[in-house]
């Protein structure tokens, strides 16, 4: 049995129930999608998740990475880590910036090639999310501002603190 451990005692594992794994497990499903979108458009290699830095490269021109972080809502961190793999990936390169110490981030000839055609993609994907909101009775982005609203009444770390404060397991 998967939930069983080598001893072969069962185990209560929580992690078998998960209210927002559908949600994630959704999303992935639709990334896929746009990625299949991208392989029969002859885009060859790009991912999904690096679109929205790619356009805001295009848009706004060369970045430090902390800039572009700012920019996308990221933490420096991650965003150091994607144009890390998208600069291995052929999407974008580092220049020199403004002082010796500093470096920008910006497109390569690959990506300002179809960066028009990712802006399409983006406009199509924000139309279509549109369309299928239309065909929900409570879209998704009305639950985001909701959940927003509440998090801003009683924060998810004080929730989860209760919570936790409330099992034995946890003291």
């Amino acid at each position: 049995m998967a939930d069983e451990p080598v001893s072969g005692a069962p185990v209560d594992d929580p992690s078998l129930h998960s209210l927002w794994r559908p949600l994630r497990l959704l999303q992935a499903a639709m990334d896929d999608d746009i990625a299949r979108i991208y392989t029969s458009g002859r885009i060859d290699g790009l991912k999904p998740s690096y679109v929205m830095e790619l356009l805001r490269l295009h848009a706004r021109g060369p970045m430090t990475i902390k800039e572009l972080a700012e920019s996308v809502s990221r933490t420096h961190s991650a965003l150091s880590q994607k144009v890390a793999a998208m600069r291995a990936a052929g999407w974008v390169e580092t220049v020199a910036g403004d002082d010796a110490r500093s470096k920008k981030v910006t497109l390569t000839d690959r990506a300002r090639a179809v960066v028009g055609r990712l802006a399409a993609e983006w406009r199509a994907t924000e139309a279509a999310l549109g369309d299928l909101e239309a065909e929900l009775p409570y879209p998704l982005s009305r639950v985001v501002t909701d959940i927003e609203r509440a998090l801003e009444r009683r924060s998810f770390h004080d929730r989860v603190a209760q919570k936790l404060a409330e099992d034995p397991e946890w003291r």
